[in-house]
C-alpha cells in the first residue's frame, strides 16, 4: 500500500471518528485541501464547483467569527437585529468571494509541512501551494481555531505573510470611516457584491 493511500485512510478514519476523537489541525487542513482539490479537478462548470466549495467552507471555516473580527470595534455599536443581518450578509459575501476565487484554480497541490500550537485555542498550520509552469509556489499559513478539538475551524489564511482576515477588516473599516460609521452602507456593499 502506498504512502498516499495510508494517509488517505488515516484522514478517513479521523473524519469518521471525529465525534469521539479530536482531529489534529494539520490533518484537518490536509483533508480540507484534499476535498477542495478533488472538486477543482472535476470536469464540471465553475458554478457547480463554487456550489461544492461553499459546502466545504460552511463545514470548515468559522465564517461568523471571521465576520465579527472583520467588523472590528464597530460590532459593539450594533443591536441584535443588526448583528443578525450582518451575519447573514457576511456569510453570503464570504462564500461567494471564497468560492469564486478558488474555482479559478485547477487542481492546486498543497503540501502541509508542520504546525505550531500557539495556545489551547489556536494552532498555525504551515503549508505550501506547489508551483507550476504558470505560477510560483506560495506559502500559506492556516490559523486554526481549536477551542473545540473535535471541531477545528479555519479562522484565517496568511498568504506570503499577508493575513486575509486583517485585510478584510481594513477594507470594512475604510468603508465605515468614509461613511461616518453608517453600518447600512456596509450592508449595501455586501448585498451588492453577493448579487453580482
Amino acid at each position: 500500500m502506498s504512502i498516499k493511500k495510508v494517509f488517505a485512510l488515516i484522514i478517513l478514519f479521523s473524519l469518521n471518528f471525529n465525534s469521539i476523537q479530536a482531529i489534529e489541525p494539520d490533518v484537518f487542513v490536509q483533508s480540507t485541501v484534499n476535498r477542495a482539490s478533488q472538486i477543482l479537478s472535476e470536469n464540471i462548470s465553475k458554478k457547480d464547483k463554487m456550489d461544492k466549495l461553499e459546502i466545504i467552507a460552511k463545514e470548515t471555516v468559522d465564517i461568523r467569527g471571521i465576520g465579527f473580527y472583520s467588523l472590528g470595534s464597530a460590532r459593539k455599536a450594533l443591536n441584535e437585529d443588526q448583528k443578525k443581518k450582518y451575519s447573514e450578509l457576511f456569510e453570503k459575501y464570504f462564500l461567494k468571494s471564497f468560492s469564486s476565487r478558488l474555482a479559478e484554480y485547477t487542481n492546486p497541490e498543497i503540501e502541509v509541512n508542520n504546525k505550531e500550537v500557539l495556545n489551547k485555542n489556536y494552532t498555525i498550520v504551515n503549508s505550501l501551494l506547489l508551483g507550476t509552469s504558470e505560477r510560483p509556489e506560495v506559502k500559506i499559513d492556516w490559523r486554526i481555531y481549536t477551542k473545540d478539538p473535535n471541531n477545528p475551524l479555519i479562522r484565517d489564511l496568511i498568504i506570503e505573510g499577508l493575513s486575509l482576515a486583517r485585510t478584510q477588516k481594513e477594507e470594512f473599516s475604510s468603508i465605515l470611516n468614509s461613511n461616518d460609521g453608517d453600518i447600512n452602507i456596509l450592508f449595501k456593499t455586501l448585498e451588492k457584491f453577493s448579487k453580482n
